[in-house]
């Protein structure tokens, strides 16, 4: 694989900056984005005047610990627009994803976040080795989903030709790789799999493609993997991660010089690892659940987010700032199957509106050829005997979960008493992947 590492010249200055420096940049930013919450927020208000704590016992980085956490019940108690801290007219953007309550969760950006966002993943690129005049080949989803403008965006950025292709059509993602010479996918890895096997139904040799980086994201993915992604393509592949409500793709990246963690762009987003049972802050180096403070966003500032991501912060390496392991897993029950964030309770209400269904279920997650795939097994009333009614309700069941939460899976009918029972907490997810 080529030498991507980039120059230290076309660095920005923060990136190598000393941890006084960045730690200093962090007070001021977060000083201001607590204040801005607490001002314009209603919802901040009231939390913290409930903690019994203001802006002013900010006054230093530990003091965060002191604030309350924001949560997706959060963001969804205030739907649409309750956690904006501008008026609606100077948001520029909005996105949304797909909540338990069947209302999505709300974010919103000002035309300066816009920017923020682009120069953030612009850096997560050229950290990935991507370089100005690069084709970029964005096969994240575009809408509502952050992730294909996102990843946009930040190309343009850094001064990409862009190709926005979505996901979808496999055999004419391939084709637009080779005619166009894309040098960088950006994709959720099990789709580059896909890609991949594309590939050689095709006769091609990926090794011969154009491409030389890969940047993945938008769901867990190991480094057996990237070295399976790696050794086909004979390419760099790269992790880059982020979540709507901080900002969408480019929170954190991995450096192509290293692949040793993500760096944590700890200028425009504050860290914490917490205790997930206690809430207490741990100490770097230990594992725990992720959590987040914007400290540049103007519409929609978060304070104190808790991701449910589990991982550590290590030291910086290749950049000074922080870098957090790959994800481990979740301290709740969320999927994210193919770049999608289901819970089972999403699926569960889904069930609940179909007479024919009872409330008995389990979520069985396994491989599909090189791509995660979901079964739901559940089980038909007492009484329907009609073939044709279970067939019909199972379809059903189906069209809804594709059409509220925008993900294919396939669904599985049973018998009365077919589902297994737990005899305590309902086991809901059986995760096989591995097995496939």
């Amino acid at each position: 694989m080529e030498d991507l590492t980039p120059r230290k010249e076309d660095l920005d200055s923060i990136e190598i900056a000393s941890r006084d420096e960045i730690s200093a940049l962090q007070l001021d930013r977060l000083k201001r984005s607590v204040v801005h919450a607490f001002e314009n927020v209603p919802h901040y208000r009231k939390s913290f005047e409930a903690a019994g704590v203001h802006p002013d016992d900010l006054q230093t980085l530990e003091d965060l610990a002191k604030f309350p956490f924001t949560t997706k019940a959060d963001l969804r108690e205030n739907y649409p627009f309750g956690m904006f801290a501008v008026p609606r007219d100077r948001v520029a953007r909005v996105h949304a994803s797909s909540g338990t309550t069947g209302k999505p969760t709300v974010v919103g950006y000002t035309a300066s976040d816009i920017e923020v966002w682009a120069s953030v993943v612009a850096r997560s690129m050229r950290a990935s080795g991507t370089r100005p005049g690069d084709v970029v080949h964005v096969a994240y989803g575009y809408g509502l989903f952050t992730g294909g403008l996102g990843a946009h965006y930040g190309a343009e950025k850094l001064g990409c030709t862009v190709v926005p292709v979505s996901g979808g059509m496999t055999p004419r993602q391939v084709t637009l790789i080779e005619d166009f010479g894309a040098s960088t996918i950006m994709v959720t890895p099990s789709y580059a799999l896909s890609i991949l096997d594309e590939y050689r139904a095709q006769g091609l040799d990926p090794r011969k493609s154009p491409l030389k980086v890969g940047i993945f994201g938008a769901e867990p993915w190991t480094n057996a993997m990237r070295q399976e992604i790696e050794d086909a393509f004979d390419m760099h592949a790269v992790d880059i991660y982020g979540l709507s409500e901080i900002i969408g793709p480019g929170v954190a990246n991995e450096c192509v010089e290293t692949k040793d963690g993500l760096h944590i762009w700890e200028d425009h987003f504050y860290p914490e690892v917490i205790n997930p049972e206690t809430g207490a802050p741990v100490a770097d180096g230990e594992v725990g659940e992720l959590v987040f403070t914007t400290l540049s966003k103007e519409a929609m500032p978060i304070i104190r987010y808790r991701t449910r991501d589990l991982t550590r912060l290590l030291p910086g390496t290749a950049r000074s700032m922080r870098r957090m392991e790959k994800i481990t897993g979740r301290s709740d029950d969320m999927i994210i199957l193919r770049g999608v964030n289901l819970f089972p309770t999403q699926i569960e209400e889904q069930i609940m509106a179909l007479p024919e269904l009872a409330p008995h279920f389990q979520l069985e997650l396994f491989k599909e050829g090189r791509i995660d795939a979901m079964r739901v097994h559940v089980e038909v009333h007492t009484g329907i005997a009609d073939h044709g009614a279970r067939v019909h309700a199972g379809a059903m069941l189906a069209a809804r979960i594709k059409e509220r939460l925008g993900v294919s899976v396939g669904v599985q009918v049973h018998d009365p008493e077919g589902v297994v029972r737990s005899q305590g907490k309902a086991v809901r997810i059986i995760d096989n992947r591995a097995k496939g």
